[in-house]
């Protein structure tokens, strides 16, 4: 789709050229500046109970006499045109149009200024209101036939609001692969076609390299905790290093480590066979961080970035790891598995480790971790662990600045308690209180030489139910960050 900015007619929004008009009007009253023929059939529509200006109202309105647009699309927002609530009032406005025959929309705020936010959250509802999975699905319903989206404006805001257009491209291009990747079934997407992913990101970039590391790679590291994970599964396990050279070189890297289980069974501790379908999305972390590069690239933020995914599956079988099974990191750090379905962790604390040796300015690892951390936070924020404050604002900052927030959670020493053995340095798993932080506070233990953070997404990462799919968070999020890093 393309995203341009058009300027506002000096004869007013009904003179504008374009299939469709959506237009965004703040809550409270009609905004003053509207044309005399919009003013009079938006009034006519509030005087007779058929649009009220609540956020969260809509209307649609063909051929009114007057307007040039054939379609009208009406969506209200709350009365400061907040960000977010401008997100829901193009999702509103844009399902009443994306269905028919218009080509060209025009986008307008009325009674509100604009921001470089508000076209950046344009592309991202066009996005997602377009995005349709087809690839184990060729019977899934062609793409809406809008091809052109316009945001009108004054010309002294065009060049800004374009930029934040071509931001919004950028991560829209990155949250589309990740929800691609998450979405394709874990018989197409295994770990060997992430390393094809990231092979084709590599070829299609010149300042992007790639090295998967294989089976016999890893265990000359010594990363026993991952290979563990490994071990059951026919598939071979994939250790993917993307490294993206943006900035100088002697620049320390911002590290990203997904998490790349490609199906999870929860192994000798069995998963509960309703839902288990859903485990095909363990690798939501992994996709993200796929994602992120491809944004970073697209974008081409001048700044280090390195992408770290230890990926494989996690099954039962006669080679699988048991509870009770003790097993040597990366870190020289023993392990009491006394969960088999908390492999994540033992995966990443292998790649935390690794990430010692790049020397990095940061390192922030995502993943899909702990059921508890959907319980603490719901769908809608990610949880957010970190040994520094510093860190741990810039993300918040990024997440509520791309639509994609997260909450921090404590890590307060007192939950190590928890992960105590009596026969290795840790255990993988404390009791069942504070799940989603004891698993925070296991992955710390592998992170205590640089600034780190960690994004539970779990509860974020996909939808169930009738919209069940992948959403591609916290790719926004997390391009964000890298943005703002960048300058």
């Amino acid at each position: 789709m393309d995203f341009k900015t058009l300027p506002a007619p000096k004869d007013g929004l009904c003179a504008l050229a374009a299939d469709a008009l959506l237009l965004v009007l703040p809550a409270g009253k009609l905004a003053d500046g509207l044309d005399a023929t919009l003013a009079g059939v938006l009034g006519a529509a509030v005087d007779a109970g058929d649009l009220e200006l609540v956020a969260g109202r809509s209307l649609y309105l063909h051929h009114v006499e007057g307007l040039k647009a054939a379609r009208l699309a009406v969506a209200v927002c709350d009365a400061a045109a907040s960000p977010k609530s401008w997100r829901k009032a193009l999702a509103a406005g844009y399902g009443l149009i994306k269905g028919g025959g218009a080509k060209h929309a025009a986008v307008a705020l009325a009674g509100a200024a604009l921001t470089p936010a508000h076209a950046e959250a344009l592309v991202a509802v066009a996005a997602d209101a377009t995005y349709v999975y087809r690839h184990t699905k060729p019977s899934a319903p062609a793409a809406p036939r809008l091809a052109r989206l316009s945001l009108v404006c004054e010309k002294t805001e065009a060049k800004a609001l374009d930029a934040a257009l071509a931001r919004g491209r950028g991560i829209a291009e990155g949250v589309a692969l990740a929800r691609e990747l998450a979405n394709r079934p874990a018989n197409h997407c295994t770990p060997a076609h992430l390393a094809d992913e990231a092979r084709a990101l590599a070829r299609r970039h010149a300042k992007l390299k790639v090295e998967v590391l294989e089976r016999r790679d890893a265990e000359k590291l010594g990363m026993g905790a991952f290979l563990a994970v490994a071990q059951a599964s026919h598939q071979p396990p994939k250790f993917i290093v993307l490294r993206w050279q943006g900035g100088p070189r002697a620049q320390a890297p911002v590290v990203l480590v997904g998490k790349g289980i490609t199906f999870d069974t929860g192994g000798i501790s069995l998963k509960p066979a309703p839902e288990m379908d859903e485990m095909k999305f363990d690798m939501g972390g992994a996709a993200s961080v796929l994602g992120t590069m491809r944004a970073v690239a697209e974008l081409g933020l001048a700044i280090n970035v390195v992408g770290l995914i230890p990926s494989c599956e996690n099954m039962p079988g006669g080679g699988a790891v048991k509870p009770g099974d003790v097993v040597t990191s990366l870190s020289g750090r023993t392990i009491e598995i006394l969960n088999t379905d908390a492999e994540g962790r033992l995966i990443l604390c292998d790649a935390l480790s690794y990430a010692e040796r790049l020397k990095p300015a940061a390192v922030v690892d995502i993943a899909t971790l702990t059921g508890a951390c959907v319980i603490a936070l719901g769908k809608h924020r990610s949880g957010l662990f970190s040994s520094s404050d510093t860190l741990a604002e810039e993300l918040l900052a990024a997440g509520e600045r791309g639509g994609d927030p997260a909450w921090r959670m404590p890590l307060d020493e007192e939950y190590d308690e928890a992960l105590k053995s009596n026969f290795a340095d840790v255990g993988n798993v404390g009791g069942r209180p504070a799940g989603a932080i004891t698993a925070a506070k296991f992955l710390q233990r592998f992170a205590s030489s640089y600034d780190w953070a960690h994004l539970d997404i779990a509860g974020t990462a996909w939808k169930s139910g009738k919209e069940k799919g992948a959403t591609g968070r916290p790719v926004s999020l997390l391009v964000h960050f890298l943005a703002e890093r960048a300058g």
